[in-house]
């Protein structure tokens, strides 16, 4: 089996990119991480990637005069490092169709919450303001819309009843460190299938697998 070859943006701490990195390591996930991307320089996920010999880019979104330009330098980089797909790890960035045309249903994405539910920023805090008894993380595949592409895996998380923001976070994490590694995994054995959705409406749906 190919792995497959995948480009990381972050914005932040990487705990999600470690996980790939670690599961990599451990033969438990057929991937080869080309490039890691931050728009933020001192990032720390910059540092977990170059202690896996992982190669670094620091492209700043502020230096460009709008988002197009910006989406255009990071689809020049990942092409340079010949990426196939894409993953959103703590990326925190809006992406235009600029990138999204240039890797079309290959850009992934994790969620802190059964989405539909709760998506954009702080999600976690939005189910405690919601009182829920249950929340989750969700990998997705990334559209023009706020973390409205189609779902890919989801898992639930109880939400308890002396969790502040921090507790469910860390415990939604851990879930979101085995999702994403089981869902890349499951993409590069059998890859996907997009089902379009009748002229009616509705999201797409995906299958894992090429077959009918």
């Amino acid at each position: 089996m190919t792995p497959i070859d995948v480009g990381v943006l972050i914005s932040g701490r990487g705990s999600n990119l470690q996980a790939i990195l670690d599961a990599i390591a451990a033969d438990e996930l057929a991937a080869q991480v080309r490039v890691v991307i931050s728009n933020r320089p001192k990032a720390a996920g910059l540092q977990r990637a170059a202690a896996a010999g992982v190669p670094t880019q620091f492209i700043g979104h502020r230096q460009f005069p709008d988002r197009e330009s910006f989406d255009g330098a990071l689809v020049e980089a990942l092409r340079a490092a010949q990426v196939s797909w894409v993953v959103l790890a703590g990326f925190m960035r809006i992406l235009t169709p600029v990138f999204l045309d240039a890797f079309p249903n290959r850009v992934v994405n994790i969620h802190p919450a059964l989405l539909p539910a709760f998506p954009g920023v702080d999600a976690q805090t939005q189910a405690l303001a919601y009182g829920v008894r249950v929340t989750g993380c969700t990998v997705h595949l990334v559209n023009e819309g706020v973390d409205t592409g189609p779902i890919l895996a989801q898992v639930a998380v109880p939400v308890l009843q002396d969790d502040d923001h921090d507790s469910l976070a860390a415990r939604i994490l851990e879930q979101e460190h085995r999702l994403l590694v089981e869902t890349l995994q499951r993409i590069a054995l059998a890859g996907l299938t997009i089902d379009q959705p009748p002229e009616s409406g509705g999201r797409p749906k995906v299958r894992f697998g090429s077959g009918p």
